[in-house]
């Protein structure tokens, strides 16, 4: 989706201002190194969600019953990082949907805080999910080594059948939808053979 050049040269001011608080939240916070890799069944989990500022429940089962899923945590709603990452969630949502993927962010703010994230961040294209008791975080160890309340920023895509496909944990957020992409788009041709 082309952007005019406003919108365009925002998220470039912001991506540039972003760029030395990611290097040094990736210094200070490293995140603890995933073990659920490819192969690997991935755990189930019911979750309040908001998409658009809507409440309702997300559920793993459900959505893997229409394809695959990708999963994705991070630190915190309104974050710099955070932020540029929901931007290029949302930017991507419908080349998803086109490989018949469901995204869902998954964070421990509470369902108020991610009501508003859903909305500007986001842009009412994909749900996110409060994990306020860090229970599925901890259940795909995507937990901050710094800080066990908060997520790292890891990113799983989860086939229908709950096998892991890909897998990946970087704190800075530019290559998390290129990377999930490009392994959705594998798993894909694969399964068309």
């Amino acid at each position: 989706m082309l952007k005019t050049s406003s919108e365009q040269s925002a998220l470039h001011r912001l991506r540039r201002a972003a760029t030395p608080l990611l290097l040094a939240t990736a210094l200070l916070a490293q995140p603890a190194f995933a073990v659920l890799k490819p192969g690997e069944k991935a755990p189930d989990f019911s979750a309040p969600s908001s998409l658009g500022g809507q409440v309702s429940t997300f559920s793993l089962n459900a959505a893997l019953k229409n394809g695959p899923v990708v999963l994705y945590f991070y630190p915190a709603a309104f974050t710099t990082g955070c932020t540029i990452e929901a931007h290029l969630f949302a930017e991507a949502t419908d080349r998803y949907k086109a490989l018949g993927a469901t995204v869902i962010g998954v964070s421990a703010d509470n369902i108020d805080t991610l009501n508003k994230f859903s909305v500007s961040e986001c842009r009412s294209k994909f749900p996110v999910a409060a994990d306020v008791d860090q229970k599925i975080m901890k259940s795909y160890d995507a937990v901050l080594n710094k800080n066990a309340e908060r997520a790292s920023r890891t990113s799983y895509v989860i086939a229908p059948d709950h096998s892991i496909i890909y897998e990946y944990t970087d704190m800075n957020p530019e290559k998390h939808v290129e990377n999930t992409m490009h392994a959705l788009e594998q798993w894909s041709a694969r399964k068309k053979q």
